[in-house]
């Protein structure tokens, strides 16, 4: 494949992984599964949540919500301190026409509550960000649910909300409230992100496998200010531009050759422009004969190893314009500077 092909490749495993890693948050819900839901003791009140806390029961649009090891102990806290989970919107489910969620209906289950929270809290995230939710970004959408004692006793309300996922479910402080924040779904240079099975994962030491390493962010808005550029425009900026930042990063412009790597970079799509995301990565990694990345141990500012093996630098280009190779069955190609053919 080209250069440009291999990094759109890239580029798209590498977002694709982590589409695909939200949906599994999601039927998670970010929190314990329905047969680990903790029950109430004897003598406690069971209307309470599953995350156990009168913060739960009272919160609204806007709250912010944080615990530590597990959602029992649950709080409201001020946005502009790390927290967990930002409420979008209640959701009471006894005003679900029907029966589905009446007096005595079974525990929906964590499937059911998925299907709320597309239902639901996407649209509701949606609103409460002004149209301004990026998908594709940092955040995901989120669902508090009542626990299966909670629900017996009568708890129908939820809560939808934003949240910050690991591709394996666990969250990640939010400072700040989401409303106005950047979104892009970006690392900080140096950055090496985690590989299994040929998918990326979460940021690991550079010392362990993984799939990529980030050189540099760029900001778009200073080549685009206004609205959201195309993707061939992106690609023509940032080709150059991560070049150069890349090459800076490794600390050389022969390094990623003699490396075997390759320099890739996303794009940013117009929903997630609208929604104000406007950064994107640049990345270091190596495709695999499979779809996905090879697995890299090692910065690739220093000595690293490809598939357990250190990478061959490829014969060094002649001096002078490169000649493409003929197709077969087609005639030679011709010798700069030499007379044509006769017909």
């Amino acid at each position: 494949m080209s250069a440009s092909t291999t990094r759109r490749v890239l580029a798209a495993v590498a977002v694709g992984a982590v589409v695909a890693a939200v949906g599994t948050i999601a039927i998670a819900g970010g929190f314990k599964k329905p047969t680990e839901l903790e029950t109430h003791q004897p003598g406690e009140d069971p209307k309470l949540s599953a995350v156990e806390g009168e913060a739960f029961g009272t919160a609204v649009q806007g709250d912010c919500l944080t615990w530590t090891t597990s959602t029992e102990d649950i709080g409201k806290i001020d946005c502009s301190e790390p927290h967990q989970f930002e409420v979008a919107s209640e959701l009471d489910l006894s005003l679900y026409p029907g029966r589905e969620f009446g007096p005595g209906s079974a525990f929906p289950g964590v499937l059911r509550f998925t299907e709320l929270q597309d239902e639901h809290c996407v649209p509701a995230v949606d609103a409460y960000l002004g149209a301004k939710f990026d998908p594709q970004g940092k955040f995901d959408v989120g669902l508090i649910f009542p626990s299966e004692a909670g629900w017996n006793a009568g708890q129908r309300t939820l809560r939808c909300g934003i949240k910050f996922a690991k591709t394996n479910g666990a969250l990640m402080p939010i400072t700040g409230t989401v409303t106005g924040q950047d979104q892009s779904k970006i690392w900080e240079t140096g950055t090496c992100v985690g590989i299994d099975r040929n998918l990326p994962t979460d940021p690991v030491d550079c010392s362990q496998p993984h799939a990529f390493e980030v050189s540099g962010i760029v900001d778009l808005t200073t080549q685009f200010p206004g609205g959201p550029p195309s993707s061939d425009d992106q690609d023509k900026y940032l080709t150059d531009t991560c070049a150069k930042i890349t090459d800076e990063y490794l600390g050389s412009p022969d390094t990623l050759r003699n490396k075997t790597l390759t320099m890739f970079f996303p794009s940013v799509e117009p929903m997630s422009w609208l929604a104000g995301s406007h950064r994107v990565n640049c990345m270091v990694g190596k495709g695999s004969g499979a779809e996905g990345f090879a697995p890299i141990v090692g910065t690739a500012k220093g000595d690293i190893l490809i598939d357990g093996q250190p990478p061959v630098p490829p014969p060094a280009v002649p001096e002078g314009r490169a000649l493409p190779t003929p197709l077969p069955g087609a005639a030679p190609a011709p010798i700069p500077g030499a007379a044509p053919a006769p017909r």
